[in-house]
């Protein structure tokens, strides 16, 4: 039934004669008797969609990139005639494809008429092959096995699935019915099998093969630090960490701090060239330099130096590589001397929207398509929507949203409808007006050309906002067809939102009450306030162990995703600088990383800490720590008291003691495995959406929080939202001022008439 098609792809079994293995069935068919898993010849019986990679001795391997890695997080749903759904596959620069194959799990309707029924796959709009649908495997999960060849497979690549369904052989088919469905499951994957191939020693192939925008895995990048290496060489290392994390973005990024360097892995190495390990330049380096050398303790990798002859020369170098400074090619660039940008102003980070006027589409979408969608029931339109974390609607204002959008318009009313939605919570739901007898569309809302657009003005609800949002626009288009024969349209239905159509959140104020961790864990704040971090100190020990020097990397790359920026201002002090000179940190919000739960990193600030660890005596007993027992803080004011009997790690937040409305925020832990659970725990939903509060324990699998200590404020509501958030809270008082007032300027206006008519007498 399948025949072999472009490039030599074939399909390696029919799916009547060998029919290959049967997934677990989705949960509305559990409880059906034809759901069980089928073993047949050519697969395991153990197949699993999510397998690991399989290395061999020369660097070689076997990739499984599962669909929900490509952004196919849902089931791939198919409906109608003709619908198409698709996903992205990527091959990294310095890997190439000897062989590879579809695994593909899908399922399929059983009322379909089956002899012109099937699913077309192709890689960038090429066919590979067709899949016959039958009778036999209908409605249960099947998973067919595709050859494909490598040489379809370039460094950026689109997998489409098309569904082609009838079921009747008349012409009077309705594209809506619901017998014309298919499901693609997510845990179908694409098997790669991949050799490494050999890179040139070349900058300007930055950020290859560091980091590859094609690779789906999260981002493993080691670092070469000395224990006892200096502020300015762990700042510049700092940078670009927070530099990876920005390219990372989705993707957990880590970076692994060692002396040496590793046997299985390209790094980074940053410092000064008398800091560097000894013997690996060949070169004399007597100002800023970039280097991209071959790793001589890991065949096939490669290391990326960044150096310099002083502290001064570094930080160039580290501009020049972060900021893309021109120019910047071969395998050693040396570089005159380069300044950072500008100083970043507050709220202003790349990644998050401006909230001080309307923003439209257009700024928020990387490409035009994004905006439209096709078919009867089309895949969500969606947006993100970061904001910081601080914004607050002083008297519960939302956000006012002006949507303009077009579709294909039915020429009778029907169920057409427009969904909106915000962090899938409903917020609106339209009814899609059919064409009038001119042949354009009836206007809705306030639309100024009927004929080609509607427009709908509404708000977003304050209680939905976070700070990171995603609106959702779904068009559901209804079949046009009212009788068994009607007429309908082979083309189908389209929509699209205008890249015109805006968001504003400039009504709402900055103002919060902290510390609040959950501000902390979702987008950094308050340090992300400004992109460079020009007000943010971090503090580490003066001879910091390795996990800790790895989370300050980690946490610096957590701050470049969220803003998209590197922190190209931010500072690296130790405990003893704090508390001999504090009026030079009095200006910035500080986090201490490292140390243990008995004693924090800076000692003379014990008094403000909300936590401490030791005797459990007059404290909390060490039981309200188990997993599912929440922390029962005790009076607000006093700190938390831990019986620190077992490995955990902590997180606390406090008002610095150095400058009134300055936040710190501190990551401790009794040990190096408890330090990395913390920093899991930042890139774990479900543990990063329960950390809240002041203090947070974290242990394997488990994150309590508490709220301990006193509350203060930052930022600032304008006087005249007070008053009127004041007035609106309470109505009689403001019955009473209008009242007032109308008598002042009653007052205030016969006054001015009594006078006036005072100097026409006199003249």
């Amino acid at each position: 039934m399948f025949a072999a098609l472009s490039c030599g792809s074939t399909v390696r079994a029919t799916a009547v004669k060998e029919p290959v293995l049967f997934s677990t069935a989705s949960a509305d068919q559990a409880g059906s008797a034809d759901s069980t898993p089928v073993e047949v010849a050519g697969l395991p019986a153990n197949a699993d969609a999510k397998a690991e990679a399989v290395k061999r001795a020369d660097g070689s391997g076997i990739v499984h990139i599962p669909f929900s890695s490509l952004g196919a997080y849902r089931t791939l749903n198919l409906r109608g005639l003709e619908d198409i759904r698709s996903v992205n596959v990527g091959v990294r620069l310095d890997r190439k494809v000897k062989s590879a194959h579809l695994r593909l799990t899908y399922s399929y309707s059983p009322a379909l008429l089956f002899s012109m029924s099937h699913l077309k796959v192709s890689i960038n709009d090429e066919v590979i092959t067709t899949l016959a649908f039958n009778a036999e495997h209908a409605g249960r999960p099947v998973t067919q096995e595709i050859d494909i060849d490598p040489r379809l497979l370039t460094d950026y690549s689109q997998l489409q699935l098309r569904l082609i369904a009838h079921y009747s052989l008349d012409h009077c088919e309705d594209p809506s019915n619901s017998a014309l469905w298919a499901d693609v499951s997510p845990s179908s994957e694409i098997v790669l099998d991949e050799e490494p191939i050999p890179l040139p020693n070349e900058l300007s192939l930055l950020p290859a093969p560091f980091f590859d925008s094609h690779d789906v895995d999260p981002l493993r990048l080691p670092f070469v630090l000395a224990q006892t290496a200096s502020n300015e060489t762990l700042r510049a290392a700092g940078i670009v960490a927070s530099w990876f994390g920005v390219l990372a973005d989705y993707r957990r990024a880590s970076f692994p701090v060692s002396s040496a360097l590793p046997s299985d892995a390209s790094a980074v190495i940053v410092g000064r060239a008398d800091e560097l390990p000894r013997g690996l330049l060949a070169v004399k380096i007597d100002g800023p330099a970039l280097l991209v050398m071959d790793n001589p303790a890991a065949p096939m990798r490669k290391l990326l130096i960044v150096t310099g002859k002083s502290a001064e020369d570094v930080d160039s170098a580290v501009y020049a590589l972060v900021l893309k400074k021109p120019g910047v090619s071969g395998s050693l660039a040396r570089l005159s001397h380069v300044e950072p940008d500008a100083v970043r102003k507050p709220y202003d980070a790349p990644r998050w929207i401006p909230v001080d006027r309307p923003v439209r589409f257009t700024e928020l979408t990387d490409h035009p398509n994004q905006l439209q969608t096709v078919g009867g029931t089309p895949e969500t339109i969606e947006l993100d929507l970061r904001v910081p974390a601080d914004l607050v609607s002083w008297n519960d204002v939302g956000v006012p949203v002006d949507l303009r959008y077009r579709y294909t318009a039915p020429s009778v009313q029907n169920n057409s409808a427009l969904s909106i939605e915000m962090n899938q919570q409903m917020i609106k739901s339209y009814r899609l007006t059919p064409a009038d007898t001119r042949g354009g569309m009836l206007a809705t809302g306030d639309s100024a050309d009927a004929a080609q657009r509607s427009t709908t003005e509404f708000e977003i609800p304050s209680f939905l906002i976070g700070s990171t949002n995603r609106l959702g626009i779904r068009f559901n288009l209804d079949s046009q067809k009212s009788t068994l024969c009607s007429g309908a349209s082979s083309n189908p239905a389209r929509a699209a939102v205008d890249s015109d159509s805006s968001v504003d959140f400039s009504r709402f104020v900055h103002y919060a009450a902290m510390p609040n961790l959950a501000f902390f864990s979702g987008s950094g704040f308050p340090y992300t306030r400004l992109a460079d971090l020009s007000q943010t100190v971090v503090v580490v020990r003066a001879k910091p162990a390795p996990q800790e020097l790895e989370a300050l990397l980690i946490m610096l790359g957590h701050m470049g995703k969220w803003t998209g920026y590197p922190a190209l201002r931010v500072t690296i002090a130790r405990p003893n600088e704090l508390v001999q000179s504090p009026a030079r940190y009095a200006d910035k919000d500080v986090l201490l990383i490292g140390g243990s739960l008995s004693a924090p990193l800076v000692a003379d600030w014990g008094t403000s800490v909300p936590l401490i660890a030791g005797a459990a005596t007059g404290g909390m007993r060490r039981a309200a720590l188990a997993r599912n027992e929440g922390m029962r803080p005790p009076a607000a004011g006093t700190p938390l008291t831990l019986s620190q009997a077992s490995p955990l790690a902590a997180i606390y937040g406090f008002q610095s003691p150095v400058k009134t409305g300055r936040t710190a925020i501190a990551l401790v832990s009794s040990d190096a495995k408890s330090m990395r659970i913390l920093l899991d725990a930042f890139d774990t939903p479900r543990l990063s959406a329960q950390i809240h509060g002041d203090v947070v324990v974290v242990r394997s699998g488990s994150v309590q929080s508490a709220q301990i200590g006193e509350p203060y404020f930052v930022g600032r509501i304008p006087w005249h939202a007070r008053i009127l958030g004041l007035a609106t809270r309470h109505p009689v008082l403001l019955g009473l001022i209008s009242v007032l007032a109308g008598l002042l300027l009653a007052a205030g206006v016969f006054n001015f008439l009594h006078r006036l008519a005072e100097r026409r007498q006199e003249v």
